[in-house]
């Protein structure tokens, strides 16, 4: 088995009345902003940050969280919904004692953290949107495959454990495909719970920011860094995200979606940037 990076201070938190979730923390300069990284979709914030973590702490404070039902990210029997993983992490920011912060999505993470935007705007000094879009159910197969995930999370609440752990690991290899991820990378993705995973894909789909993303205020920096070879959140809808929000800056970089875990050389610098462009560095 591939040995695990080297990751920085990590713990169990717990947010009041909402669940126990893990984050990883590292300190920044003194009196930098904090971001606050938010990961995709299947991955947790050590498979979808671990190359980030040390650059951007030379700029910034750093905090990431799993979101639920990902790696080990609030285990809960409602439904998942993306409006809920925003307000988890702004109850993280409670917990800590931070007034505000920088969200960073990269893909699912984009809709959560315009999510924190637009539900607690003033608990955001920026943002940062990272192959991501401003709505995901566009094609008529996606319209038909992302509905398809909540009933085929529901048939899980009823498997035998033993038999969800095989379905779950097809479906890890659907979704994981001939990538060339390693087994500590697979590990990661199997942390998570499968019901959750499912549904969190289900919440995607619905997820539909047009009508008020163009309403993000001009004084507030965003990035947006688009991955010129993705398919999977196509490079066009990315670009669309930014011609959305006036005032946002685009970064770009090559690669694939899997770029911030495959493909570090091209993704750290671009992303860095992205970052500091927002904490107005």
């Amino acid at each position: 088995m591939a040995d695990a990076p080297v990751l920085p201070p990590g713990r169990s938190i717990d947010l009041p009345g909402r669940g126990e979730t893990f984050i990883r923390q590292l300190e920044g300069p003194v009196g930098a902003p904090t971001v606050l990284l938010l990961h995709g979709w299947f991955v947790n914030a050590d498979l979808n940050w671990f190359h980030v973590f040390a650059p951007l702490a030379e700029h910034v404070n750093v905090v990431a969280i799993d979101h639920r039902g990902h790696g080990r990210g609030i285990r809960s029997r409602d439904r998942f919904r993306l409006e809920d993983a925003a307000d988890d992490a702004v109850a993280l920011l409670d917990v800590l004692g931070l007034d505000t912060c920088i969200p960073v999505g990269y893909s699912m993470g984009g809709p959560i953290a315009m999510s924190v935007w637009h539900r607690h705007p003033g608990r955001v000094d920026g943002l940062v949107l990272c192959a991501t879009s401003q709505e995901f159910s566009v094609t008529p197969l996606e319209r038909v495959e992302f509905p398809a995930l909540r009933p085929l999370s529901q048939s899980l609440r009823v498997v035998p454990p033993r038999l969800r752990n095989e379905l779950f690991r097809r479906i890890l290899e659907w979704r994981v495909g001939t990538r060339k991820f390693d087994p500590w990378m697979r590990e990661q993705i199997l942390l998570g719970e499968p019901r959750i995973l499912l549904e969190a894909g289900a919440a995607l789909g619905k997820f539909d920011a047009t009508s008020w993303i163009p309403g993000i205020d001009a004084d507030l920096p965003v990035s947006v860094l688009v991955v010129t070879d993705d398919t999977m959140v196509p490079t066009a809808r990315q670009f669309d995200l930014a011609k959305a929000i006036d005032h946002a800056k685009v970064f770009t970089t090559t690669g694939t979606h899997d770029s911030p875990v495959l493909h570090p050389s091209k993704f750290v610098s671009p992303f860095v940037s992205a970052v500091r462009h927002a904490a107005k560095q």
